[in-house]
């Protein structure tokens, strides 16, 4: 049954692929002021109800705010969906994106902190969550200098996610897939004194049961554990979307301090959760983040 299965799914996968790949190539034919919005709207009308994931959104938010009236959150459910759509379709606009975003000066007490471990030859490690768009913030900084690498979680469908992670290459800095080669790469740039992007926000299988929005959210103590071992800045960032639909507010937040790899993710935590509930309609409610095991 594996066996003709496989080609199945492997035939599913490419089939997919071009629809996206069609979706991709339309939006980008548009004008930027365009092409954004569309990404938003064919994510919230089309991709959100037919995948499930406005189903998964409203859920998780009723999980957490169980007395938020059912339009509410079939509202930030939409708005969900849109910011993901934005997001896709900003992220393979590279050069339009980061001319964007040249233009957007990041703010907040860490870009002190992260200029000093660029001229000592420190590294530094920026932690953020499914939030905003975070690489709104990667390319503000990559205009002003700095070159910023990454670890990331390949993607189920091989043939999306080999031409997403050119998308990715593309600003400004190495990135290394999730797995033990990616590993060595990731911790041999950082040990260099190099800076890496690390998204912290979902569940991890082996992590530890730490506190996420008032419930129980396994986290993976890594990002702590590599900034006390090599001696790296841990620095929260976010880049939030503006009630335009196109612009950034980007901020740096101060490194969290030396304690525990505990105490320092739930730190991290608690910042992406103050950010939630400020702009729950940017979090990608989408993820299974409060899985059991």
């Amino acid at each position: 049954m594996g066996k003709r299965n496989k080609p199945s799914r492997r035939l599913g996968d490419w089939l997919t692929d071009r629809v996206a790949r069609l979706l991709i190539a339309t939006a980008l034919a548009l004008p930027y002021e365009r092409r954004v919005p569309f990404g938003g709207w064919v994510t919230r009308r089309l991709i959100a109800p037919i995948a499930g994931y406005r189903d998964r959104a409203e859920a998780n938010l009723a999980m957490i705010w169980p007395d938020m009236p059912a339009p509410r959150r079939r509202r930030i459910a939409d708005q969900v969906a849109d910011n993901a759509g934005r997001t896709l379709i900003e992220n393979y606009s590279t050069e339009a994106f980061l001319a964007r975003m040249a233009g957007t000066e990041p703010k907040g007490p860490g870009l002190a902190a992260l200029a000093a471990a660029r001229k000592a030859g420190r590294p530094a490690i920026l932690v953020t969550g499914h939030f905003g768009n975070y690489e709104a913030a990667r390319a503000a900084l990559v205009a002003r200098g700095y070159e910023i690498g990454g670890l990331y979680r390949p993607m189920a469908n091989p043939f999306f996610n080999a031409h997403y992670v050119r998308t990715m290459e593309a600003f400004g800095g190495p990135v290394f897939p999730q797995g033990r080669r990616g590993t060595t790469g990731f911790v041999r740039h950082l040990r260099s004194g190099g800076m890496l992007v690390l998204l912290t926000d979902q569940h991890a299988r082996r992590g530890a049961e730490l506190h996420f929005m008032g419930h129980p959210a396994l986290t993976a103590l890594s990002a702590a554990e590599l900034a006390l071992r090599y001696d790296a800045e841990l620095i929260p960032f976010y880049a939030t979307r503006c009630p335009d639909g196109l612009s950034f507010e980007i901020e740096i937040e101060a490194p969290v301090a030396r304690a525990t790899p505990r105490e320092m993710m739930q730190a991290l935590n608690d910042s992406l959760e103050a950010r939630v509930r400020r702009h729950p309609e940017q979090w990608f409610w989408i993820h299974r983040r409060w899985k059991a095991h």
